[in-house]
């Protein structure tokens, strides 16, 4: 993400009639308050992928004062990459530019995607402790595969920090907890902004997907803590 241009240069505003600050404001220091608003809002910039996240809650009891009680949450958190009328999926290189350098995609922009659960998941035929993990997806694998790994992730960019990782850059399959094999689909209309949802939720299990453009990769997993 480019940084932010360099902020104007507002010239200093010299109020007259200082004895009297009840007094109209001189046209010149009007003028000036209006650059120096401007000049603060064309600081306020917004984020080019602002983060997202998505979640479930499964199990527990339902309250009819206190709602649901004793339910487990499921959570999702990531960067939101907008399309801005780019062909993502179809070029032969789109791998590449996902990855951006990196041997896997973060699936997602900025941090790593990260998997936080307070109950424990089963994915093919492994199970994953309640806890944090990060996420990522294999473009190179046929089928694409999913990666929920232990790597930590940094939540403020740190180039001196080789213990966690920003986005997927210095990933390593050593700490892998499972690699699942994704089913990939065609939508019939095009999500603009990428997407992680939880999809067919039952007391058994949920379907964790990634949407983006006229695709959609997913999963499905069991909750084995209820």
């Amino acid at each position: 993400m480019t940084n932010p241009s360099t902020p104007w240069r507002v010239p200093p505003c010299r109020m007259k009639n200082r004895a009297a600050p009840w007094r109209v404001l001189p046209a010149s220091a009007a003028v000036c308050l209006v650059v120096a608003a401007g000049a603060a809002l064309a600081q306020e910039r917004r984020i080019a992928s602002p983060p997202g996240r998505s979640a479930t809650q499964v199990g527990g009891a339902y309250d009819a004062r206190a709602g649901n009680v004793g339910g487990r949450w499921v959570e999702i958190r990531y960067g939101r990459p907008i399309r801005r009328g780019r062909d993502i999926f179809g070029p032969d290189d789109y791998r590449e530019f996902l990855n951006d350098g990196a041997e896997v995609w973060r699936a997602g922009a900025n941090q790593s995607t990260r998997l936080i659960t307070e109950t424990a998941l089963a994915l093919a035929d492994t199970t994953i402790p309640p806890g944090e993990y990060t996420v990522f997806i294999d473009l190179q694998a046929d089928p694409w595969e999913l990666i929920v790994s232990r790597w930590p992730a940094q939540l403020t960019y740190d180039f001196d920090n080789r213990d966690a990782l920003w986005g997927a850059y210095e990933y390593t399959p050593d700490r892998d907890v499972v690699r699942v094999p994704m089913t990939v689909e065609t939508l019939d209309h095009s999500f603009d902004q990428l997407s992680w949802q939880f999809l067919d939720v039952t007391a058994d299990g949920a379907t964790l997907a990634l949407l983006w453009e006229r695709t959609l990769a997913s999963v499905r997993f069991t909750f084995e803590g209820e």
